[in-house]
């Protein structure tokens, strides 16, 4: 008996030892990996940077260590990756062109994939050339790859040309079903977002705004592809009507949509001849993940910090963990303005937003923090695909802001949405509440009855109190009055270009031109710039996306598509502050 015990002891202490041995190869790999991904890449002669437009498209695109461990990589893009591998490839003398294979691509915004497609138009100011490719391409894609001085298509596939809709779905029903319902306090006839729990269809107001900001985007794609194809804005409309997705592939080509029908074995053809290359030649090929670790060029002068904000605004990281994907979270975002404040070496600071807003209290305290870091250095505000609500109330602040065309902004109201469970937990459940009380409200927000008149009169107040701090917060960083801000306000969300005219924003821009700005503010000659926050080590990476179970989102919101965001937001209501500044759901072009 002995005997075996010791046997039995030795083998489990093989196990673990054996399990501690190939933890410590696991991360020595790790290490390694991340050690060779961070050299510099060398470019060859006659290269071609390969664009594979495929998977979703974030802000920052961030490492996934536990796709690596697991072989399960997610295929999320990084529209800063993008568009610094474009810029790259431009002052790189050994890059001839770029190749652009389009797939299943989802862009997050209109406006991150506008922002593509003026990079490719800036890359062909260096007389490069850019080649198109796809089996079938997506109105998204094909809006992009239409920069291209050549569009080949397989000689099967589609080109799915459609225009824009807008199809919001309401779970007010479904939730009765179940005895749920959300009580409502609101600022602004516009502030659309909790519609989607207490409304059966789009309020006429709502109707008004989502019509504008849908035809104001529309008419950005239709210049912009009418230009580089030459094609008129009237036959494109003509052809989104027509459906031209299920259009003959040989009519693609009269109508100017497409140059050439090839398969996927002749484009190495077509690009070999660009590149003068014999027919049995190789083509030197960068990828993305390529591009990052070629040299740009030399960083000289100043700094000037680019901070990053990113996704929905929250109170804490204790929040931010209970939300899929990247946040805002108010507490970190304050601390690391702060340290760019009372860094010397950083000169200017551009807050990049890109946020459909969120919690109205984490919005005041990163407001607070711009004002502050406003003193000391000047701050411009570049806008990406939404700084609205939330996302205006953190931008309003700055110097100079900057939108892109088609950035979905303003939306300047608050509202608080409450939800009832006593219907579920009495007449579903069989739940009984009983109550004994010392004050008047000791019982308010009880879960066993909703709120009474009186308790609903207390939060508009309360409501209406955020509103108009939000309102003269807007109304001080834009040097207006109160009265002209609350003729733009009310909640109305805005089409970057439509901004301009109301004064939200002082320009239409890219972030490079949003840099530029804060170097004249800041009186640089010479300046670089520098990404912040930092990228977090590999470690606590995969220590973050094990709690948040980032693989399994990114598997959820490719497979969802367009539905991913509303049921999302349904998940998580429960979790978020009760006051919020922010959108309804997200916008996607389908």
């Amino acid at each position: 008996m002995k005997d075996f015990l010791k046997s039995v002891l030795a083998t489990i202490t093989g196990i673990i030892v054996l399990g501690i041995i190939m933890a410590i190869i696991s991360v020595i790999s790790m290490v390694g990996l991340v050690a060779s991904s961070a050299g510099s890449t060398k470019v060859a002669e006659n290269s071609v940077f390969t664009l594979m437009l495929s998977g979703q498209l974030d802000e920052r695109a961030a490492d996934d260590p536990f796709g690596m461990l697991t072989g399960q990589v997610s295929e999320n893009l990084g529209l800063d990756d993008i568009i610094s591998a474009i810029k790259k490839a431009k002052d790189n003398k050994d890059i001839k062109g770029i190749y652009i294979e389009a797939g299943m691509f989802s862009s997050d915004t209109p406006a991150s994939s506008h922002a593509i497609r003026e990079a490719l138009l800036d890359f062909k100011k260096s007389g490069k050339w850019i080649v198109a490719y796809s089996d079938s391409y997506t109105q998204t894609t094909y809006y992009i790859c239409s920069v291209a001085d050549k569009i080949f298509l397989n000689p099967q596939g589609m080109v799915d040309w459609h225009g824009l809709a807008s199809t919001p779905y309401f779970v007010k029903d479904l939730l009765a079903k179940f005895g749920v319902k959300y009580q409502l306090c609101k600022v602004g006839k516009y502030k659309s977002a909790p519609e989607m729990m207490t409304a059966d269809k789009m309020s006429e107001p709502n109707r008004e705004q989502v019509t504008a900001y849908m035809t104001g985007i529309w008419k950005v794609m239709l210049k912009d592809v009418s230009d580089s194809r030459k094609i008129s804005v009237d036959s494109l409309n003509a052809y989104a009507d027509r459906f031209v997705a299920l259009a003959e592939q040989d009519e693609l080509v009269k109508m100017k949509l497409v140059d050439k029908l090839i398969y996927t074995d002749e484009v190495k053809g077509e690009i070999k001849q660009l590149l003068k290359l014999e027919k049995d030649d190789e083509i030197p090929q960068l990828t993305l993940a390529d591009m990052k670790n070629v040299k740009g060029k030399k960083q000289e002068g100043e700094q000037i910090a680019v901070y990053y904000a990113y996704g929905e605004i929250v109170d804490s990281e204790t929040t931010s963990l209970l939300e899929d994907g990247h946040n805002i979270v108010a507490n970190t975002v304050c601390k690391d303005l702060e340290s760019l404040m009372n860094d010397d070496n950083v000169k200017a600071v551009v807050l990049r937003v890109n946020s459909p807003g969120g919690s109205a209290y984490a919005s005041e305290q990163i407001w607070r923090s711009v004002t502050q870091l406003k003193t000391k250095k000047p701050v411009v505000v570049s806008m990406g695909g939404y700084a609205a609500s939330g996302g205006y109330y953190i931008s309003c602040g700055a110097n100079y802001i900057y939108s892109e065309p088609t950035t979905i902004t303003g939306s300047i109201g608050i509202f608080g949405m409450f939800p009832d469970f006593s219907g579920l937990l009495t007449e579903k459940l069989g739940v009984k509440f009983d109550e004994v009380k010392t004050n008047k409200h000791a019982a308010f927000g009880t879960i066993a009855r909703p709120f009474n008149a009186e308790e609903l009169a207390l939060l508009d107040q309360y409501i209406g109190r955020g509103y108009e701090l939000f309102r003269k917060r807007v109304a001080d960083g834009r040097k207006q009055s109160v009265e002209q801000i609350e003729e733009i306000a009310q909640g109305r969300v805005w089409l970057g270009n439509d901004a301009l005219g109301i004064k939200l924003v002082d320009a239409i821009g890219s972030l490079d031109d949003a840099v530029k700005k804060a170097a004249e503010l800041a009186k640089l000659k010479e300046y670089h710039t520098t990404g912040y926050p930092e990228p977090v080590d590999w470690w606590e990476s995969l220590l973050e996306q094990g709690n948040k179970g980032s693989y399994l989102d990114t598997e959820l919101r490719q497979a969802l598509g367009e539905y991913y965001e509303p049921l999302r937001l349904v998940k998580t209501m429960n979790r978020q502050s009760a006051i919020q500044a922010r959108l309804p759901y997200y916008i996607t072009i389908n």
